[in-house]
């Protein structure tokens, strides 16, 4: 359910750059989220995935504030977040987007690494563009799991990279107009990293600083995500 017009930018250095965030119950965490993309200038983008908590109203009532850069969409049950960003980047392709950020509303990301993560794209070099985080300050049930994602993404989609489950990434539009997704659930980020292998495309990866809480920690990737994700590529293949 789409609740305003395409944003407009006036930032000519932000103008074109589109933040697509996806939300669950992160109604502690979304408010402030939104605020400081706002203030830097960005357009969002923001998808709630069927919110059992007061995220969705947190985030109209925001919109409100701020219509002409906000875009609110609504999935009116839970429906996994690669279906959350395949909501999220269409509706980004279908607005006057030339790059297009995925960015975690749970505040564990920078929006200062926006631009560095942009730079690739706006100059050419890449067609895709990975945040990757720090493995040796990433606390070690985090870490685990992610080192396992990276392996699994290496198996079944054939590419090598540091970060396959980072959410902080950045496309250009052709890319993004190029992705297939289909995974309902994490899974999606190993499925991003299959596609650009798929369709040939320029992928590089830029570090990024990672803010870690308590509440950010429990979200994303873990063992207990990683091993289901692996047992369900794995039934795939025998299908």
């Amino acid at each position: 359910m789409k609740t305003t017009e395409p944003p407009q930018n006036s930032s000519e250095e932000q103008k074109g750059i589109y933040i697509v965030l996806p939300a669950y119950n992160e109604e502690k965490t979304i408010k402030d989220v939104m605020g400081e993309l706002i203030d830097l200038g960005f357009n969002l983008i923001v998808v709630d995935d069927g919110s059992t908590d007061n995220t969705y109203h947190v985030s109209r009532n925001f919109f409100k504030d701020h219509p002409s850069q906000v875009s609110l969409y609504r999935h009116p049950i839970n429906r996994g977040l690669g279906a959350t960003l395949r909501t999220g980047i269409e509706a980004a392709v279908s607005n006057e987007s030339d790059i297009i950020v995925t960015f975690d509303a749970d505040g564990q990301h920078h929006s200062q690494d926006i631009l560095p993560l942009c730079q690739p794209i706006i100059q050419g070099e890449a067609d895709v563009v990975i945040g990757k985080r720090n493995f040796k300050e990433m606390p070690f049930r985090k870490k685990f799991g992610n080192v396992v994602m990276n392996i699994i993404t290496l198996i079944f989609y054939g590419k090598d990279v540091d970060d396959s489950q980072s959410g902080l990434r950045a496309f250009n539009r052709k890319a993004a107009g190029l992705m297939e997704l289909h995974s309902r659930d994490y899974g999606v980020s190993s499925e991003i990293i299959g596609e650009v292998r798929r369709k040939d495309l320029r992928m590089i990866e830029v570090p990024v600083t990672t803010i870690y809480t308590d509440y950010s920690l429990s979200k994303g990737t873990n063992t207990r995500v990683g091993l289901k994700i692996l047992a369900r590529l794995i039934r795939n293949v025998f299908k």
